[in-house]
């Protein structure tokens, strides 16, 4: 019988308390603000890049502002 493995939470790509019900936070902010979202994301990319000497989660604080400037490069490229 193959071991179990426990459940690791993603605090970065897939944060348990953004994942609240069928739709992910992400996807309705995006739905709610159409092409705005670009604008919410660079928000997101500036505030982690701030924070992340301050707040003791340095490098998790970089991989969320990477995941940000990934999903706006996406919406870069598909706007395209």
């Amino acid at each position: 019988k193959p071991r179990e493995v426990p459940y690791a939470p993603d605090p970065v790509n897939k944060p348990q308390h953004y994942r609240v019900g069928e739709v992910e936070c992400i996807d309705y902010i995006q739905q709610q603000l159409g092409t705005g979202v670009r604008d919410y994301l660079r928000g997101q990319i500036y505030k982690y890049m701030h924070r992340h000497q301050y707040k003791g989660a340095e490098v998790e604080d970089l991989r969320k502002a990477r995941w940000y400037i990934d999903k706006l490069i996406y919406e870069l490229v598909q706007g395209e």
